[in-house]
């Protein structure tokens, strides 16, 4: 709980440090690489940070915490501090890197307020950070006690690839050495570190799909631009790379079969995977759920891992696919038109693709009368959106 000291600082100055988070993001990377170059190797990713997504996720958490505080002094962002616990654990974030953060984060605040920034309004921030850091070191020390090991990238070695669409590959990993290997739940991801040609490593979060016991399987769709996957589809059968435990909260868990909200799965392109995870799953209870599966991808070719995921639809007691083509192969031609699959205002949706993508359908599905409570979504890479989400549920709840 914020104390009634720092509230009014708070207060006075969240819309200032929110309208700069993005000029003292700059000053922050820049100051904590130059003393702490390590962290880029296996950690942050490079590509994000040239693009500006990672800084401003991380660093604009800070400020989206702090006006959620201010709306609802007796709790926190659950939700989104979830997720950003869940990515921090599968990269191996300790407790001693906030202090790391903490250090170069509010030197860029004061060197961007200036004068401005008085040992008052210091400390108000410096109590709202720690607020956050000691709730999120909290979660993740829960995470990593629940993992069968204590290490955080173990070494697996490929021993599958095939074609799965395309420029999509289905690859199968093993481990390499003797680490116990930990559950993962379906809808959950891992961190995949391969080192680069210039020797740096860097990690990709990938969704884990159905596999084997002992096995770790993942679907990497190439993007020419890249600079991880072009790494990963050089892998040979025999290459080994560094692969985390199972992390995530996008789950099916806090359903069941009883339950009579049907659940809708909305997927594009590689989106699909999390989706193949969760139709398997079901299928391994023997679920009797009515279920959804709806698929927008360019063609019926490019349309990764789509025998298996058709199958597991077609072996669901109650499951239907219907796909959105843009070649008019589909169900449907074009954009996903939520409208047209007339679905009931209690529906659980479950969405993975492209932001844009995600951002279209969940429009649709709330002006169609669903929920927000009841649309769960998994994005690739940095997650800008719970931030704003988090601010859209604030709105109207301001003290």
């Amino acid at each position: 709980m914020l104390s009634e000291s720092s509230r009014p600082i708070i207060e006075s100055t969240l819309q200032t440090i929110a309208e700069r988070i993005n000029d003292i993001t700059v000053i922050f990377y820049r100051k904590m690489f130059e003393y702490h170059p390590e962290l880029m190797d296996g950690m942050f990713s490079r590509a994000d940070q040239a693009e500006g997504i990672q800084p401003r996720a991380l660093a604009g958490s800070v400020p989206v915490f702090a006006s959620y505080i201010l709306a609802n002094p007796d709790s926190y962002p659950d939700e989104m501090l979830a997720r950003i616990a869940h990515k921090h654990a599968s990269l191996g974030v300790t407790a001693d890197q906030y202090e790391i953060v903490y250090k170069y984060l509010f030197a860029a605040i004061a060197e961007n307020l200036g004068d401005a920034c008085t040992p008052e309004i210091a400390e108000a921030w410096t109590e709202v950070y720690w607020l956050m850091a000691d709730v999120l070191v909290k979660i993740e020390k829960g995470l990593y006690d629940g993992q069968k090991n204590d290490v955080i990238h173990s070494n697996f070695k490929l021993v599958s690839r095939k074609e799965a669409g395309t420029s999509v590959l289905d690859m199968i990993f093993e481990p390499a050495d003797s680490t116990v290997m930990s559950d993962a739940v379906a809808g959950q991801y891992v961190t995949v570190i391969v080192k680069t040609e210039d020797g740096l490593r860097q990690p990709r979060q990938y969704t884990l799909l159905p596999s084997a016991q002992n096995q770790r399987r993942i679907a990497v769709k190439q993007n020419e631009d890249g600079e991880v996957s072009p790494m990963l589809h050089k892998l040979e059968v025999g290459d080994i790379i560094e692969i985390s435990n199972p992390y995530g909260d996008v789950v099916l868990g806090g359903y069941s079969d009883q339950d009579s909200q049907p659940l809708y799965l909305f997927s594009a392109g590689i989106g699909i995977v999390p989706m193949v995870a969760f139709l398997a799953e079901l299928k391994k209870n023997h679920s009797k759920r009515s279920v959804v599966a709806v698929h927008a991808d360019s063609s019926s070719e490019a349309w990764p891992l789509r025998e298996e995921y058709l199958k597991l639809v077609a072996e669901l007691d109650d499951a239907k696919a219907i796909s959105f083509l843009k070649d008019g192969e589909g169900d449907f031609q074009g954009e996903v038109r939520v409208e047209s699959l007339d679905m009931p205002r209690l529906a659980s949706v479950y969405m993975c693709g492209p932001l844009s993508y995600m951002q279209s359908v969940r429009s649709a599905l709330v002006q169609q009368g669903i929920p927000g409570r009841n649309i769960q979504y998994e994005i690739f890479g940095p997650d800008q959106w719970i931030l704003r989400a988090t601010r859209r549920s604030m709105r109207g709840n301001r003290v």
